[in-house]
């Protein structure tokens, strides 16, 4: 057969083969072509989730604070409300207390208005125990030194000498305290 019967074999004659190659030179620039690095890609994306997960870890610690702050300032007023309960309905009673006191400063003159009386002092007294069973007690000024956290002075008068100065000689209103406050200060008369 001839050259001729068989065509592609010039074809294939005239390929590149790789020992026809032209060979690069390892001195020549590098084209264009930059590949990023796949571990650098990876290290960079770590860094980021780590701040990330740094970032989100502080703001999950500083709620959970928060909740256990705002979980601790309820409970302490909770255990305020609770502790205080009754100070408005004490506020409420003292006027009437007060008044079967003045009730009771009346002199009786006959059996009936006595009867009547004593049945204010068992009203009275009835009271001032439910009111001690609930921690409200007097507050008592006379003779004491004036603190004006637990007294009012509505009157001065002159010391008979200086034990006296700065002392209550004369209550004109009971004050009471709830607990550890002062519901009502004693309205009182002090020697200056």
């Amino acid at each position: 057969m001839s050259k001729e019967e068989f065509p592609h074999e010039k074809d294939l004659k005239d390929e590149v083969t790789p020992d026809k190659a032209p060979k690069k030179d390892p001195k020549a620039a590098p084209k264009e072509e930059v590949k990023e690095n796949p571990v650098e890609n990876y290290e960079k994306e770590i860094a980021e989730l780590t701040a990330r997960n740094k970032d989100l870890e502080d703001k999950y610690l500083r709620s959970e604070a928060e909740i256990q702050n705002m979980q601790a300032r309820y409970a302490k007023e909770r255990a305020q409300l609770i502790k205080y309960e009754s100070q408005s309905l004490a506020k409420e009673v003292l006027p009437a207390m007060d008044n079967l006191e003045r009730a009771l400063a009346v002199k009786a003159d006959d059996e009936a208005a006595k009867q009547l009386q004593k049945g204010v002092q068992m009203t009275l007294d009835s009271l001032v125990k439910s009111m001690k069973d609930q921690g409200i007690t007097e507050i008592k000024a006379e003779g004491k030194t004036f603190d004006p956290s637990l007294h009012q002075a509505v009157q001065t008068v002159a010391a008979e000498n200086d034990e006296q100065k700065d002392r209550v000689v004369k209550v004109l209103q009971k004050g009471y305290q709830y607990k550890d406050r002062t519901l009502r200060p004693a309205m009182v008369v002090v020697a200056q």
